[in-house]
């Protein structure tokens, strides 16, 4: 989940933001929540310090007190470097702030035209959330595996399947062109890989993606290597 964080000290347009931005997460579906409103940037840093998740934030520059928005996000990015930072202002000459103080700003919206304002931090809401997608996804597309006091990263798309193994508590797990085991329990695996695996059989844990053929008659799912896997009468119905 994203947390939206907005810092301005003008009310009136405070609570268009908020509404904007609260408008955009119910319309689009996102998930997301608007975790702080304030004029006070130490109260918005607290609530940062607070959580570990990556935020999106809304920051006016003159904030009335003796922290700017430029000042408020050097210190937002030291708790969270993955944030998403967005100056709402009407100070347009500043934006050259934003590369010397090496903020990595997502957007500089001027709110001389309340309109395009509206519109560039719904665009600025969605864009988030889309690279926030992105780069959770690419950061779970692979498997770290121990074995033999050495740690494998493996690629979804490598992986067949896997399987308990004969030895207690280990897993053998089969991929394109290797195999190799390790300490684990299938359980615990399926809760940490995507939606493209699928639990068939309490020793099997399958890619969907890699399923050649299925034989429902037989109980057997063909791997696109020809390895076999079988299924059981409970979880056929996930697969049909």
């Amino acid at each position: 989940m994203l947390k939206i964080y907005l810092c301005e000290d003008i009310e009136i347009q405070r609570d268009r933001m908020q509404q904007v931005i609260e408008n955009t997460v119910l319309i689009e579906e996102l998930d997301m929540e608007l975790s702080c409103v304030s004029e006070d940037p130490y109260k918005i840093l607290e609530a940062v310090k607070e959580t570990e998740e990556v935020g999106i934030y809304f920051l006016d520059i003159a904030l009335g007190s003796d922290m700017t928005g430029l000042t408020l996000a050097q210190e937002i990015r030291k708790y969270d470097p993955r944030g998403f930072i967005i100056f709402v202002t009407t100070h347009s000459e500043m934006s050259y702030m934003t590369f010397i103080y090496k903020l990595e700003a997502l957007d500089f919206i001027l709110k001389d035209n309340p309109e395009e304002m509206e519109k560039r931090i719904h665009d600025c809401i969605l864009k988030a959330n889309q690279r926030f997608v992105s780069a959770k996804n690419k950061v779970q597309a692979n498997f770290s595996v121990k074995a033999n006091e050495k740690v494998f990263t493996v690629d979804y798309d490598d992986i067949l399947f896997f399987e308990t193994s004969p030895n207690v508590h280990k897993i053998i797990l089969h991929c394109k062109n290797r195999q190799m085991e390790f300490l684990g329990k299938i359980k615990e695996i399926e809760k940490e890989v995507d939606g493209r695996f699928y639990r068939c059989h309490r020793s099997f844990l399958v890619n969907k993606d890699n399923i050649r053929e299925i034989d429902f008659h037989k109980r057997v799912i063909y791997m696109v290597n020809g390895d076999e896997c079988l299924i059981s009468v409970r979880m056929m119905k996930g697969l049909k």
